[in-house]
């Protein structure tokens, strides 16, 4: 007990002094060397990541005392939108690059006050802690029994987080009203959109260093609130599901929650994808699950169709360039995409995609041929007879039925695709995978 007490009185005065430790010159090299690993692009000043060092050189102490005595300033945010995977755009604020290096040091800061309270069942924007281990741990919630999931969906979360309520609970640990002064200042700083500062009174820019840990501050009353009910649930970020053991239970709870985001945390559940359903009909963070007792993980089919989708330009590019390049390319998303989803204890996905591949590939070769004359030519190079490649040649279907058809499985076996440097789904499956008990 009398360790407890001492390590809350240390984190009390370490919210006492939060500017002081966020200027100290370790916690600045820390940022620094983060910010410019981060990269990223230019804010509404034009300046880039390599720009900082000069930047900080000619004016921290300036900056330095801007941030003691409480008068530092924040740039507004530049706005970009980018594709949802689902459809939709999400909104992203890019903060200039000076910022970002203050939230970064401000990050690191406040991330030893408030972590040691967070719940264990919270996953997202964590040291130690990621993706794998939320999607292990709901496996085997489902395992136990649990066999009913509350996949809780927040409508446009990062947009819509009210800066009062937030503001509250930030306040609880941090006591530096200089640090308070600055983080909401970082959240109504205004968007640059069409050439115009917009205000902002609502919302936490998704771009800047310092958003991720704020959404985990004020989702933690969530977390509490679930723990306190003697919930089983895994977080990540804004993507919350609730493993309980009937349909009832599951929409008891989803309608108390739904009031408690409403009325505690003015947020808003989105009810078109929120869901009270079996695990192996939802997904979680990509993955989904068999029906098994002792239920095994599986990629999820939107995760498949969503790679596809962004697959294909990279492909269609390939078609003016020789193919060699165009694999080349190609290695290292595949390498990323198998390395996110080794989890998979199911490799149907993994074939999948291998034939479709292959496939793709041979359609390139096709196109690249363009005329009867030329594909004569070329499939007698590999092998054909005469007769099979003039028929197949000559057979006016599309690139795509020819990459399907026998003749372009034994022109282009797959053993000659992978010498041209196409990396496997399934092969680097079985390299990655890891037993996980």
């Amino acid at each position: 007990m009398e360790q407890l007490l001492l390590f809350e009185d240390d984190l009390e005065q370490r919210g006492l002094f939060v500017i002081e430790e966020m200027v100290h010159p370790e916690n600045l090299r820390r940022a620094h060397s983060r910010v410019k690993r981060n990269g990223g692009v230019p804010g509404v000043d034009g300046m880039t990541v390599d720009d900082l060092g000069a930047l900080l050189h000619g004016h921290w102490h300036e900056v330095r005392e801007q941030l003691l005595s409480g008068c530092y300033r924040p740039q507004p945010v530049l706005r970009r939108e980018i594709p949802k995977p689902g459809g939709g755009l999400r909104k992203l604020g890019i903060p200039t690059v000076l910022d970002r290096f203050v939230q970064q040091a401000l990050m690191q800061v406040l991330t030893p006050i408030f972590e040691p309270r967070f719940s264990e069942w919270s996953f997202g924007f964590r040291p130690g802690r990621g993706t794998q281990d939320a999607v292990l741990q709901a496996r085997e919630f489902v395992a136990q029994g649990f066999r009913w999931v509350v996949d809780i969906d927040l409508e446009r979360f990062f947009d819509r987080v009210n800066h009062d309520v937030l503001m509250a609970r930030v306040t609880r640990k941090v006591k530096d009203k200089r640090a308070l002064k600055l983080i909401r200042q970082f959240l109504e700083a205004g968007v640059l959109e069409d050439g115009l500062v917009q205000p902002v009174i609502e919302g936490t820019p998704q771009g800047g260093p310092l958003s991720p840990l704020l959404s985990n501050i004020l989702l933690d009353d969530l977390d509490k609130e679930l723990e306190k009910r003697g919930h089983r649930f895994c977080r990540y970020a804004d993507d919350a599901n609730v493993y309980v053991r009937s349909r009832r239970a599951g929409e008891r709870l989803m309608s108390s929650v739904t009031k408690f985001l409403s009325t505690k945390l003015k947020l808003k559940v989105n009810e078109e994808k929120s869901a009270v359903a079996r695990p192996w009909n939802r997904q979680f963070l990509g993955f989904s699950m068999t029906r098994d007792t002792k239920p095994k993980l599986r990629v999820a089919p939107d995760r498949e169709k969503r790679l596809k989708r962004g697959l294909k330009p990279m492909l269609r590019a390939g078609r003016g360039r020789s193919v060699e390049d165009s694999l080349q390319k190609l290695a290292p998303k595949i390498r990323g995409w198998v390395g996110y989803f080794r989890l998979s204890d199911v490799k149907a996905a993994f074939e999948r995609l291998d034939g479709w591949m292959r496939r793709r590939i041979r359609a390139i070769f096709w196109r690249h041929w363009k005329r009867p004359k030329t594909r004569f030519k070329e499939l007698r190079k590999c092998g054909l007879s005469p007769n099979h490649a003039r028929l197949s040649s000559g057979n006016g279907r599309g690139p795509w039925w020819n990459a399907g058809a026998p003749h372009m499985n034994l022109a282009l076996p797959t053993k000659e695709l992978r010498q041209l440097g196409l990396v496997s789904f399934l092969e680097e499956f079985h390299r990655l995978k890891c037993p996980t008990g």
